[in-house]
């Protein structure tokens, strides 16, 4: 039996990448990455902070952590709903207690429905990142340009309307985008996006819309994936971040700055259960001689001049 010649075509088959958005780039060649006050890792603080609708879309997928049971599932509702009503002031008091800053990635319906949360993250001196419109807002091939353009414009003006400040960043629900998901960020005016989650470092991505910085969001080391989908302990968990640090540290003796994400997730981590031990990381990361705790915006102005100058 034979295949048809056109069995194997793909037309996004290249050397290097299946895109064009970005050159192949070996991170243990590149130009080093400096930190401020000489800090080995930059560790940015991402709080995914969710709406979810009690009766779920699949389309075009079913987002992760969304209702499970016939519906209406109000044990899986009221769960995530822990996460708006206790675990996000919990965390914010945490970072307050750390004297640390994190960025919020937002559904736009959480601002909407609780304006005094939205207040609160402010008023913490925190920074607002559009996490679409709520966790029905899906991205993926196969939804119309149009209706991805609409969500991204409708979250962002919302988000600029409750907080007084356009966000500068984007992250997808599950951090999925369709082809067209790069350019559309990028002709709304945002700066960043943490979808994308192929390095340790920040890059800049190219598009027919203009540039665009991608801060990989490592999905791996999320409470979601350690806590929720491995079922590991806090505990766990915290040692596999001290691990990481531990590692980049050392790789940043040699190589330049590194960077460590933590993704957050206020019904997970901020159970009285768990938040106990988060604290003391928290405590332990912002006395480390190698940890500079900080937003994502922070991290992307602080290599924002080196991608330019490199091109990485």
């Amino acid at each position: 039996m034979t295949l048809a010649d056109e069995y194997l075509e793909y037309p996004r088959r290249r050397t290097g990448m299946d895109h064009g958005l970005y050159p192949y780039s070996n991170l243990f060649k590149r130009a080093p990455v400096s930190w401020p006050e000489g800090k080995a890792v930059a560790v940015p603080i991402v709080v995914s902070l969710e709406w979810f609708p009690i009766t779920p879309s699949a389309k075009p997928f079913l987002a992760p952590g969304h209702m499970q049971t016939a519906y209406p599932d109000f044990r899986h509702y009221t769960a995530r709903e822990y996460g708006t009503r206790v675990g996000v002031f919990r965390l914010l008091k945490a970072f307050a207690k750390a004297g640390v800053q994190a960025g919020f990635a937002v559904n736009a319906e959480i601002a909407r429905r609780y304006p005094s949360t939205v207040d609160a993250i402010i008023g913490g001196g925190h920074e607002i990142i559009a996490h679409s419109t709520d966790m029905n807002g899906t991205i993926a091939t196969g939804l119309p340009e149009e209706e991805e353009r609409a969500l991204i414009e409708h979250s962002l003006a919302i988000l600029t309307d409750a907080s007084g400040v356009k966000p500068k960043g984007w992250l997808s629900i599950a951090q999925s985008q369709s082809w067209n998901t790069p350019r559309l960020l990028a002709a709304a005016g945002l700066s960043f996006m943490l979808d994308w989650v192929n390095d340790d470092l920040p890059y800049t991505m190219t598009t027919e819309a203009g540039n665009i910085i991608n801060l990989p969001l490592n999905h791996e080391l999320s409470d979601r994936q350690i806590i929720t989908k491995q079922q590991q302990s806090v505990d766990s968990y915290c040692m596999q971040i001290r691990d990481a640090l531990a590692w980049l540290g050392a790789e940043a003796n040699s190589y330049g700055g590194r960077m460590l994400p933590l993704h957050l997730t206020p019904y997970i981590m901020a159970l009285p259960y768990r938040i106990d031990a988060f604290e003391h990381l928290l405590a332990e990361l912002t006395t480390s001689p190698s940890a500079w705790v900080t937003t994502p915006g922070k991290v992307v102005d602080a290599t924002s001049e080196y991608l330019e100058t490199t091109g990485s």
